[in-house]
């Protein structure tokens, strides 16, 4: 149902059992798959690509102009959104730089109120985005990641797969996959198994020691990450959530956050 109150260009492809409400603004280069919902005053703005089954609240803005200085207004920004995904009120995504290039968000994500997104970010699948959180220009938020409420991610960083970063936690270096990053500056908290163990079912108490002994060796060794990645294949069983950790480490190039919470 589109009503007739939307404005929706023409020229925009709709797909099947698509739920347009009340001024919503939709225009022309967009592209939105089945079963979606745009809720009142959503704007969905040229250079958007949407998957099936996604629902947008009101007043979110996907494929605003990038904020960004090396933004050339000749360009045609893109985002390109998966399937499933939930985008609460108040969301603004960026369009890329570059529009051969895209801001991407994958699959079953949620973005809550809030949220900003900037321009050529990629989001995997499965990721939760709390209120008010802020991402940076071309940063990577890898599957299962959770960036709780107000959690400020920087330019270029990557969150690994699985990672937690806790209320207010602000970040310039990679996030490691499988951990738990709070406080600032930012310090290593734990693994963070309830979520592994929720989505992973092979997941037992061998594999989380495991990791604990991973992140033991990388955030707490007194000794280089090149140093603790080389103890890692000697001490612990190459299982491929360490070979996660392992990979994610060797293809850094803003450093990796290694601080352990001092106990009082």
């Amino acid at each position: 149902m589109i009503s007739p109150l939307a404005f929706v260009d023409p020229a925009a492809k709709i797909g099947k059992n698509v739920e347009i409400h009340p001024f919503a603004y939709i225009e022309g280069d967009v592209t939105i798959g089945d079963n979606c919902v745009i809720k009142s005053h959503a704007s969905i703005l040229n250079g958007t690509t949407m998957g099936s089954g996604n629902v947008v609240y009101q007043n979110v803005v996907v494929c605003a102009q990038p904020q960004s200085f090396h933004y050339d207004k000749a360009e045609r920004p893109r985002v390109v959104i998966g399937n499933d995904n939930v985008i609460r009120e108040n969301v603004l995504i960026a369009g890329s730089n570059r529009h051969e290039d895209a801001t991407t968000i994958g699959n079953n994500n949620f973005l809550m109120n809030k949220v900003h997104i900037c321009h050529d970010v990629h989001i995997g699948n499965h990721c939760v985005l709390g209120i008010s959180v802020s991402v940076a220009g071309a940063c990577q938020i890898h599957d299962y990641a959770i960036l709780s409420s107000a959690a400020m991610v920087q330019r270029k960083v990557r969150v690994g797969k699985f990672a937690l970063l806790q209320s207010g936690c602000r970040v310039s270096k990679d996030v490691l996959p499988y951990a738990i990053f709070g406080g600032n500056p930012p310090a290593y908290h734990g693994v963070n198994t309830v979520v592994i163990q929720h989505h992973l079912p092979h997941t037992d108490e061998r594999l989380l020691r495991h990791l604990a002994n991973a992140f033991r060796l990388i955030t707490a060794g007194n000794f280089s990450l090149e140093d603790a990645v080389i103890k890692i294949h000697e001490q612990i069983e190459l299982s491929p959530e360490i070979r996660d950790i392992t990979d994610f480490i060797a293809t850094a190039e803003r450093g990796i956050i290694r601080y352990v919470e001092d106990e009082d």
